[in-house]
């Protein structure tokens, strides 16, 4: 059950920061969609590479104290993985966009 959640919580962090992007960066928009989708892998990618770093692995992997979980899960590490989820998102939502952006110059 642990695992759906901080699932799903990448996904959505990383929609999120897909959207909020390209909302910001109208030119590398890949239109709803396409910056959801976009975000929402990147927003995978980026929590399960920030879990390799050291000093951001303790963040996304919920190390935590005994008294710092809800119910099972580590408020805590939802909290990092939704960040790294936003971040991620918006990374590879930036990424495609500027691909997009370069290959209709192109063509």
């Amino acid at each position: 059950m642990e695992a759906v959640v901080s699932i799903l919580v990448q996904l959505i962090g990383g929609g999120v920061g897909g959207n909020g992007l390209a909302a910001v960066l109208k030119k590398l928009s890949l239109g709803p969609a396409g910056n959801t989708i976009a975000g929402a892998i990147g927003g995978w990618l980026g929590t399960w590479l920030a879990g390799m770093i050291p000093g951001l692995d303790g963040i996304v992997k919920g190390v935590a104290a005994a008294g710092d979980t809800a119910g099972g899960l580590d408020i805590g590490a939802l909290a990092g993985q939704g960040v790294t989820g936003i971040v991620g998102g918006a990374i590879l939502t930036a990424i495609a966009g500027a691909i997009k952006n370069a290959t209709a110059k192109s063509a």
